[in-house]
């Protein structure tokens, strides 16, 4: 009896750690959902801002622990921290919900289905990891299925939103942003916790957005319970709560299994669009959304 119990324990772990990576997953799904009530009332950068406020509460326990990065006072990895929270927040959620203003959630999220397929790209250019003849061909579905996407003008009816081709194109931009994020805090997660990185990225990100916001479009404070419930939505389950899942699961889960989840994000997103924001996908872009999460799904589970 007593091994049985113990033979299902690490069955019950795995369990457990599956089901925060697909929770994380989901959660993730929401953004652009919850954003796109956010622009009824909020601007791009307000967005962006009050959403990581919100990622910030759960954060804080976190973030009163002792951070190893800045005790070491290792000014290399310091450097190579900001420069990957410059890029992977400000420049990347703001490119970003500029692209989601002016497209719609499920254009949207498909193109988020390229990220897998960047990293992978990112990993042969910059790490000299090898790609046979095979996985080259499955790597460039990727891009032709995110041009078949911006080139579909069938869009929303009576949705949220029509989707653009400039709305589709700065969301893929913001992919390669998010791309490059991940390169650079590869090295500094050999050496640190992934919390702690990830609750100092969030800090220091929205810090930054903050002084972007007073700088260019100071931030106002008078908007309906609806949008300050979505924006709420996008920082404790869109942000936190998705990163916190993920890490929890990645730490007890493959990296090569874990992946997959991944592509919970753009599922989730554009059945959002379709079901409740009444957004309609033509032709083209079904095809290219099949051509960016078949390659995703694939470099996911290859790890």
């Amino acid at each position: 009896m007593a091994e049985a119990l113990r033979a299902k324990a690490p069955h019950a772990g795995a369990l457990r750690a599956t089901a925060a990576l697909a929770l994380a997953g989901c959660f993730w799904g929401t953004g652009f959902f919850f954003g796109k009530i956010d622009f009824r009332e909020m601007t791009v950068s307000e967005n962006a801002t009050f959403r990581f406020l919100f990622a910030c509460i759960p954060l804080i326990p976190f973030a009163l622990r002792k951070s190893t990065l800045f005790q070491k006072r290792n000014w290399s990895d310091i450097s190579l921290f900001a420069v990957a929270t410059v890029i992977g927040f400000p420049v990347q959620f703001l490119i970003q919900f500029k692209g989601l203003q002016l497209t719609s959630v499920s254009h949207a999220s498909l193109i988020v289905g390229t990220l897998p397929v960047m990293v992978a790209f990112t990993s042969v250019a910059f790490l000299h990891e090898r790609l046979n003849r095979i996985e080259w061909a499955i790597l460039l579905l990727s891009p032709v299925g995110a041009a078949l996407i911006a080139l579909s003008t069938k869009g929303s009816a009576g949705g949220s939103s029509e989707p653009t081709r400039s709305g589709d194109l700065l969301v893929l931009l913001s992919m390669v942003a998010a791309a490059i994020f991940i390169l650079l805090s590869k090295r500094l997660l050999q050496k640190y916790d992934s919390i702690e990185m990830t609750t100092w990225m969030i800090l220091l990100g929205t810090a930054l957005l903050i002084i972007w916001s007073e700088a260019f479009q100071p931030l106002r404070f008078h908007f309906s319970r609806e949008v300050w419930g979505a924006a709420a939505a996008q920082g404790l389950l869109a942000t936190a709560g998705a990163y916190l899942c993920w890490n929890w699961g990645l730490a007890r889960v493959p990296a090569s299994r874990a992946g997959v989840f991944l592509n919970l994000e753009p599922l989730v997103g554009s059945c959002l669009g379709v079901f409740i924001l009444h957004e309609t996908l033509g032709a083209l872009a079904l095809l290219g959304g099949a051509m960016i999460l078949g390659p995703a799904i694939y470099f996911s589970r290859k790890g």
